[in-house]
């Protein structure tokens, strides 16, 4: 029996099992595979223990009392995942979602998705349509959707594995390319945009990296099955990579309140998603929420027009103010004429 084969048989023996099975019985059951010395045999079953663990089977060790004996056991609870319970449209969206995600040519993961998308379709009892997909997620630059593909297949099996990689870098802040050696804590899609986090040796600390930028890229394949890093428990990716250009963090949070107007009024809570909307009058919101770039702030609220103003604090205007004079001298000069502004 070759090793593919024997791990499967256990699998589906462990799972038909009620009770613990003990290192004898799991013996009898594969004379051929544990037969021989105690040691060969012991050293054999480890290793395959330690594939199951690694595909993530919920194999343990339990002691036994009263009530039952001692053995392997698989741990139900864990094995098994709860009943999502989603309604037929709720399939639908959540299918629409993949497909689109599978269709953008440059997604982590993509046999794993596939295969969950099967099993939608399955669940569902009918053929759900593939939706048409009018844009491309995650390449950064036209061109880049296989090599991002590629690089994003790398890093995905690195942040599972916990392996680290070696990358050459193209970062916008400095000339040239530098090589850095990070431990892949994550990816994250961000408005089109793939980011990795991890921790740079380089720079001895946590770095975000956009994944278009990276211009080569090798994960170390040294004892794969042994993790390189621990992500730390308090890691979290939304901490480092920002949905909105006034989330990036290059200074101290501030407050800033805005006052929304009109159309904007009632579309507070979808521009400023976390804000603290407080009603002023009939078509007039505050909205409060912390900000760590202001000048990504500035930008965003020139674009939604006259119906929403920078309240304060001060500091958050004159960025604003700044931008709108430059707008303003840009647009002094019609057809090589001075005009008035």
């Amino acid at each position: 029996m070759d090793r593919t084969e024997r791990i499967l048989d256990l699998v589906a023996l462990l799972l038909d099992a009620r009770e613990p099975i003990s290192w004898a019985e799991l013996r009898e059951h594969f004379p051929a595979d544990y037969g021989g010395s105690d040691d060969a045999a012991e050293r054999k079953f480890e290793r395959d223990k330690a594939e199951l663990v690694e595909l993530g089977f919920p194999l343990s060790y339990v002691q036994g009392d009263d009530e039952r004996r001692d053995g392997y056991l698989v741990d139900r609870n864990v094995y098994y995942l709860p009943e999502a319970d989603l309604t037929k449209e709720e399939l639908a969206v959540l299918y629409a979602a993949g497909s689109a995600a599978l269709a953008s040519g440059a997604f982590p993961g993509r046999d794993d998705l596939a295969h969950a998308l099967r099993k939608i379709g399955f669940f569902a009892g009918e053929s759900l349509p593939t939706p048409r997909v009018r844009m491309e997620l995650g390449t950064g630059q036209e061109g880049q959707e296989k090599e991002v593909s590629a690089r994003l297949e790398t890093l995905w099996e690195a942040c599972s594995a916990h392996k680290w990689v070696q990358l050459t870098y193209g970062s916008p802040k400095q000339a040239g390319l530098t090589e850095r050696r990070v431990d892949p804590y994550g990816l994250a899609l961000r408005r089109g945009v793939w980011t990795l986090v991890g921790y740079c040796h380089l720079r001895q600390g946590l770095r975000t990296f956009h994944v278009h930028r990276i211009r080569e890229l090798k994960a170390n394949t040294a004892r794969p099955r042994t993790p390189d890093f621990e992500v730390p428990a308090d890691f979290s990716l939304d901490a480092h990579v920002a949905y909105f250009p006034w989330q990036y963090r290059f200074h101290e949070p501030m407050e800033v309140t805005l006052l929304l107007k009109g159309p904007l009024s009632s579309r507070g809570g979808s521009l400023f998603p976390g804000a603290a909307l407080e009603p002023v009058e009939e078509g007039v919101t505050r909205a409060r929420f912390p900000v760590t770039f202001v000048d990504g702030l500035a930008r965003f609220v020139l674009s939604l027009g006259a119906d929403c103003r920078v309240e304060g604090p001060p500091e958050a205007r004159e960025p604003l103010e700044r931008m709108a004079a430059r707008i303003l001298e840009k647009h002094a000069m019609v057809d090589g004429q001075q005009v008035s502004a």
